[in-house]
């Protein structure tokens, strides 16, 4: 989850002042946390407070994106997100953003099994994005996370992913120059896996999404929560990141973590 929080700060600076290159400072004064980080830390949230009660888990997801919306990442969200947030009787819209799947990374960290993980996500995301293509691209990367926390090889993952969801016929250099601004979950989830799959590390997980412009921190946070289940986060970029966050957020990332403590496979083969 950490990881998608570290893409989200450094995107945030490039959403519409895109940047087609790897070469840039990581996290800068000018960075900040949006909607993508603060939305991540409700599902965590609900996942807490349900706590292993998945028939209550999205009334959870519904109380604590609003509540979290209500207070943070203020101006960040799109119209009917807004709408949503301050609805008295918040019904799903059939989005097919990519609001999905920026924030369901807790969903895997959280599961005992894929099947348990694309529930979770399912639950939390049908809430508003109840599109065929907004649950697409929150089923894809929720299972990339499992896939990769478990070991799998970035040859097996890009196999399941075209099976069961996106082709991935393409490669970041291919893509680059003409990529533009799409918020649209088959427009950008495929994308931040390939920079995932494409990666040595976090870090340059991150700086592949970014590099690809478009809705930077966004693909930056979904390439940043995959990358984190096979290569972990250093300590000083998880320190510089979370000093971007207020303490009640952190709480909840520091809770969630206590929770559902994650540990890294060896490293797989390509």
């Amino acid at each position: 989850m950490i990881g998608a929080i570290i893409g989200d700060i450094a995107g945030s600076r490039f959403e519409w002042r895109n940047c087609k290159s790897k070469h840039f400072q990581l996290l800068t004064p000018e960075c900040r946390v949006t909607d993508d980080s603060v939305m991540t830390l409700a599902v965590a949230d609900a996942l807490l407070k349900s706590d292993g009660d998945r028939e209550s888990l999205s009334r959870h997801a519904v109380e604590s994106m609003q509540a979290f919306g209500r207070r943070w990442a203020r101006g960040c969200y799109g119209g009917r997100f807004s709408r949503w947030l301050m609805s008295e009787h918040p019904q799903p819209y059939g989005s097919f953003g990519n609001g999905s799947g920026m924030r369901v990374s807790p969903c895997a960290w959280a599961a005992a099994s894929l099947e348990d993980a694309l529930d979770m996500a399912d639950r939390v995301t049908r809430v508003t994005h109840d599109h065929p293509e907004g649950l697409r691209g929150a089923e894809a990367v929720t299972a990339v996370i499992w896939y990769a926390g478990k070991g799998e090889s970035s040859g097996a993952i890009r196999k399941i992913v075209e099976e069961s969801w996106y082709r991935l016929d393409f490669t970041l250099d291919e893509i680059r120059d003409d990529y533009g601004f799409d918020v649209s979950c088959q427009g950008s989830v495929p994308q931040a896996i390939e920079a995932f799959l494409e990666a040595e590390s976090v870090e340059d997980a991150v700086r592949n999404a970014v590099s690809l412009g478009g809705d930077s921190d966004t693909i930056a946070a979904m390439a940043g929560s995959m990358a984190e289940a096979r290569f972990g986060v250093p300590a000083d970029l998880r320190a510089q990141a979370l000093s971007y966050l207020d303490a009640p957020l952190v709480d909840v990332l520091e809770r969630f973590e206590r929770r559902f403590p994650v540990s890294f496979p060896a490293a797989p083969s390509v």
